[in-house]
């Protein structure tokens, strides 16, 4: 009897479960054809114009960037605001503000000579699931990063050099030297490397979203590898604060801060660093961006994974090949912005 009441239950649940993803606002979304795209563009280009502009900066957490005049100042205080920024921008605003006041004026200095009385200096901090404990953690990651590598650039210089399965990367970060994005793209053409650990549990993955954007996400994961070895002692809660595409995630603020560091033509991205060129962004995909990207039909999925930002960033390629990532600006400006969307665009009405 209790077997039958288990199976009554359980068919009920999937019973219940068909009905709703029946529902006519679940249903699949449409596509926008590529032969419009040219004339979606035409709309979201001067959107970005209206959003991208100085203005933008204060209220955003990129600020945080151009407080500093070094780049290692600001590409660290980037990567901890790019970490954060989730929630309320005017609270994200106010913690990032009062954690960097806690470094001092040269977060690159603070960091780069980290001792444990610093660290005291974390105490009572906190914002959503950030703990005073879970930044000393990603404090130290980067500690070792700049006495191991002499800069955050040059470990993501690294970092990409590994996903492509170079090995001569290693002597570059000895040598201290920041690889041009164009170094790297002649040795990759060249075939003169072999595949990373990263690169062959990828390959060999059988997730199949891996396999979407695979250089992207050799990217990411080895980035998100090498940071968590530099801390083995680190407990496992912190890990959750980098994302990662093994485990299909957006990677939202992951590439939120490689759109800051790494568009240089920007008057709000300040351009930083330099190892990759602006063609290989993928888009930060927060709900925002998410929602106007199935109303105009750019992603056909519901869920905000690694398969959206890959669908996304593929269509917008299509737009914009050199600088895909210059559409998060029209994407999330719409909102904010309030501003009208001409009906021949809104192919899916109900998102």
């Amino acid at each position: 009897m209790a077997t039958r009441r288990s199976a009554r239950k359980h068919g009920n649940k999937r019973s219940a479960r068909n009905a709703r993803d029946a529902r006519p606002d679940e249903a699949r979304l449409l596509p926008l054809p590529d032969e419009r795209l040219t004339e979606l563009r035409q709309f979201l280009d001067p959107v970005i114009g209206q959003v991208e502009e100085p203005g933008y900066v204060a209220t955003d957490p990129v600020a945080f960037m151009h407080q500093f005049d070094s780049a290692e100042d600001k590409n660290l205080a980037g990567f901890l605001a790019a970490l954060m920024a989730w929630g309320r921008r005017d609270i994200v605003m106010a913690k990032v503000g009062n954690l960097l006041e806690r470094f001092g004026t040269n977060p690159a200095d603070f960091i780069g000579n980290l001792t444990s009385r610093d660290e005291q200096r974390l105490e009572g901090f906190r914002h959503r699931t950030f703990t005073a404990d879970d930044v000393r953690w990603l404090l130290r990651a980067l500690s070792r990063i700049l006495n191991q590598f002499g800069s955050f650039e040059q470990f993501w210089v690294d970092c990409h050099f590994q996903s492509l399965g170079d090995r001569r990367a290693g002597n570059r970060a000895e040598s201290r030297n920041i690889i041009s994005s164009t170094e790297i793209h002649t040795a990759n053409l060249s075939g003169s490397h072999t595949e990373s650990r990263t690169a062959i549990r990828i390959r060999k993955s059988t997730k199949s979203h891996i396999h979407i954007h695979p250089e992207a996400a050799r990217l990411l994961t080895e980035f998100h590898e090498r940071f968590f070895e530099l801390i083995p002692e680190g407990p496992q809660r912190v890990r959750k604060h980098l994302a990662t595409p093994v485990k299909n995630s957006s990677c939202k603020r992951l590439w939120l801060y490689l759109r800051w560091t790494l568009r240089r033509e920007s008057c709000v991205d300040p351009g930083t660093m330099s190892f990759m060129p602006p063609s290989g962004l993928m888009i930060p995909l927060d709900v925002h961006v998410a929602r106007y990207a199935r109303m105009f039909g750019l992603i056909t999925r519901r869920a905000n994974d690694w398969k959206a930002v890959s669908e996304l960033t593929t269509r917008l390629r299509l737009m914009d090949a050199a600088d895909p990532a210059k559409y998060d600006y029209a994407l999330f400006g719409l909102g904010i912005r309030d501003i009208p969307i001409p009906p021949e665009f809104v192919i899916n009405p109900r998102v």
